[in-house]
């Protein structure tokens, strides 16, 4: 197995998660995943190690998601990268209006608040990852969560 076989079998998951965090679509999620590896296998001898690997590919993975994104809404098709959520129907259709409020809130909220709730609540991601993702500590990513929760609390009172 080679080094770069190695890194891929090891960070995909996480990647792929970030990804499908962003756009709630596994088939494009899946897509932006295998490109960021091919961007990252062509550019790792630029790899100067500043940050942490896993930090590095996730970089690599939103600017690929900004540039599929911006290529899709210039293509009038946005719809296919916000999928909804699979979920009960009924539940969804009581829940539909009170969710809409808070995505209109969290839409508005400041950085890192937003990206960090939304990591955690929709990417389904721990602490460690989304401290690792901002380069900073497990501390801070509980703290910045929990304050995005009181803000989003605050709002919707």
């Amino acid at each position: 197995m080679s080094e770069f076989d190695k890194i891929y079998s090891d960070y995909f998951h996480v990647v792929f998660k970030y990804i499908y965090s962003l756009c709630r679509d596994a088939n494009v999620a899946e897509e932006i995943t295998q490109e960021t590896f091919f961007k990252a296998m062509k550019s790792i001898d630029s790899f100067r190690g500043d940050c942490k690997l896993r930090v590095w590919l996730c970089q690599i993975a939103k600017n690929t998601f900004l540039t599929y994104y911006d290529k899709a809404k210039k293509q009038q098709d946005v719809s296919v990268l916000i999928q909804p959520i699979e979920a009960d129907f009924e539940k969804d259709y009581i829940n539909k209006e009170t969710a809409y409020e808070m995505h209109k809130l969290l839409h508005g909220m400041e950085e890192p608040y937003k990206e960090v709730f939304t990591l955690r609540v929709f990417g389904e991601l721990s602490f460690l990852q989304i401290g690792d993702l901002f380069d900073k500590s497990e501390s801070w990513a509980r703290v910045t969560y929990y304050r995005a929760k009181l803000k989003l609390k605050e709002k919707m009172l």
